[in-house]
């Protein structure tokens, strides 16, 4: 079963715990998948074509990036091929999984101070951006997002070390307000200026920032 409107789709599915259990009819080649088992207790799983489909991260933890060789195993043209992974594909548990098309095809972009790697839907207004960062504390590092407008909702993470999950955003009362993905806290006042129609600002935290660490957002504005 599938819901999809342009840019994104949603597949409801059972596992069966085969080594290869290809899932359909999402629409398109998705880049960007994020998959919750339904029937049980257990962490989201969240896969991209930037980072590569055997990378996994969690949305509801702090923990860094993992590598996962029998969960998500390809991104397909309507689809996406599963592993024996019990999270992603335990036999006869039910899932949801949410899907993106981010463009299809990953840039370099040299729009900011620190040089990321883009993959944008400048139609659908949704990208996936990585890049490293350089700890500085003084709130003036920018990286390109590669859409035609700014933002009005990204999510980063530092995908080399457990931080938390950001989330920022000018949408809730016209001020740049941060959220964490996951945590409970009611929304915060951000000290980092939001986004323009080329790049995103990160602060000082490790979260965003982190010396040498690798970091991925996705970033998505409306259309």
């Amino acid at each position: 079963q599938d819901y999809t409107v342009e840019g994104f789709s949603t597949v409801v599915y059972e596992g069966n715990g085969a080594s290869s259990h290809y899932i359909g009819g999402t629409g398109f080649t998705p880049d960007f998948t994020w998959i919750k088992k339904r029937s049980n207790t257990a962490d989201h799983r969240i896969f991209d074509s930037v980072r590569g489909v055997t990378k996994s991260l969690k949305s509801n933890a702090t923990q860094a990036e993992g590598t996962e060789s029998q969960a998500l195993t390809a991104f397909n043209t309507d689809g996406f091929t599963l592993g024996t992974d019990d999270y992603t594909n335990g036999n006869g548990s039910t899932f949801v999984a949410w899907n993106w098309d981010m463009g299809g095809t990953t840039a370099s972009n040299t729009s900011g101070s620190i040089t990321s790697s883009v993959r944008a839907n400048t139609t659908y207004g949704q990208s996936i951006v990585s890049y490293t960062g350089t700890g500085s504390s003084t709130n003036t590092d920018t990286v390109g997002h590669g859409l035609s407008q700014k933002p009005d909702l990204y999510i980063l993470k530092n995908r080399t070390a457990a931080n938390s999950w950001l989330v920022r955003t000018d949408v809730i009362d016209g001020s740049s307000d941060f959220l964490l993905l996951d945590g409970t806290a009611a929304k915060s006042d951000s000290g980092v200026n939001y986004a323009d129609s080329s790049v995103f600002s990160l602060g000082a935290s490790a979260g965003d920032n982190g010396s040498g660490n690798a970091h991925i957002a996705y970033c998505f504005h409306s259309v």
